[in-house]
């Protein structure tokens, strides 16, 4: 049973939602998300460093005593078109502290100024700066929210491909792994959902891949051959229309072979654990999700 400040954040969230059409430009949009996101405060003694990484901008997230040489590289969400390391402090700093590790959000380009594959290239990018600054792939996770989490999967992918060593471990939180809208969740869960709508979701999957193949297997991993991945935690909300995104990868993952936990949290909505601060269930989510970092970067202590 959700609690009760699920639900009055649910309820609150409902009542805020507003359809944006094109009216509203792309800067107009990321601004309100910026503010939004921005307004959330971050934890206590979060410590935050601006970097390049590989040439990307990005912020260094960490709270005191976290491990030097242990770091989550955090791809953050906002449908390929809007957020940034800065929309994505606090859900990095809660993070840190549950993992025992720094986080390093790069701050990838967007659509769509920088359609498919600009993302992808920054993150890779960001991959390889953290190798060649010294970081282990045993070491390094790597995750990421919605866009964030389908941008992390296209990002195992390519570095399978290339033949790179793999990071140690993958958590996705409510990843957008299918521009192709095809699960039956964008059907059954359309009037649950308070923040994604398949139809509103258009205009940000046309700035991403304009006439592209939106099928594609970096654009739409879901319909990628997903062997040989890092262990994997998958959290997703049952109320939201991405969540056949979730399940099928899951399902795809152990088909494959590979290890994978899904867990669905009942009454949530997408990327509730961005409500941390008020909600109980998103706080236990961020520590089962740093748990599982912890559990794959310390293994060998």
């Amino acid at each position: 049973m959700p609690s009760q400040e699920s639900q009055q954040v649910l309820e609150f969230v409902k009542s805020q939602y507003v359809e944006l059409g094109d009216e509203f430009s792309f800067e107009q949009i990321r601004q309100g998300f910026e503010t939004s996101m921005q307004a959330i405060p971050i934890p206590e003694g979060t410590q935050v460093e601006a970097t390049s990484a590989g040439g990307v901008p990005a912020d260094w997230v960490r709270m005191s005593g976290v491990a030097a040489d242990r770091v989550l590289l955090y791809l953050h969400g906002g449908a390929y078109t809007l957020g940034s390391a800065r929309s994505h402090r606090e859900l990095a700093a809660r993070l840190s502290q549950a993992a025992g590790v720094q986080v390093l959000i790069p701050t990838y380009r967007l659509a769509p100024e920088h359609p498919f594959p600009a993302g992808l290239e920054d993150a890779l990018a960001a991959y390889r700066w953290l190798i060649s600054s010294g970081f282990e792939p045993e070491h390094i996770a790597i995750g990421g929210d919605s866009a964030g989490g389908g941008l992390t999967l296209a990002t195992l992918l390519s570095l399978r491909e290339a033949g790179d060593k793999l990071p140690a471990a993958t958590i996705l939180l409510s990843p957008w792994t299918d521009l192709t809208s095809s699960g039956d969740s964008c059907n059954t869960r359309a009037e649950t959902d308070p923040i994604i709508k398949v139809k509103g979701a258009e205009r940000h999957i046309k700035a991403y891949v304009g006439e592209g193949d939106r099928a594609g297997l970096l654009v739409s991993p879901v319909f990628a051959d997903l062997h040989g991945l890092p262990p994997m935690l998958i959290q997703v909300g049952d109320y939201e229309v991405l969540l056949d995104d979730s399940t099928r990868v899951a399902h795809k993952v152990k088909e494959a072979g590979g290890e994978v936990e899904l867990k669905v949290w009942e009454g949530m909505w997408h990327v509730f654990q961005a409500s941390a601060m008020m909600v109980p269930e998103a706080r236990q989510a961020v520590s089962e999700l740093g748990e599982f970092v912890h559990k794959h970067l310390f293994v060998k202590e």
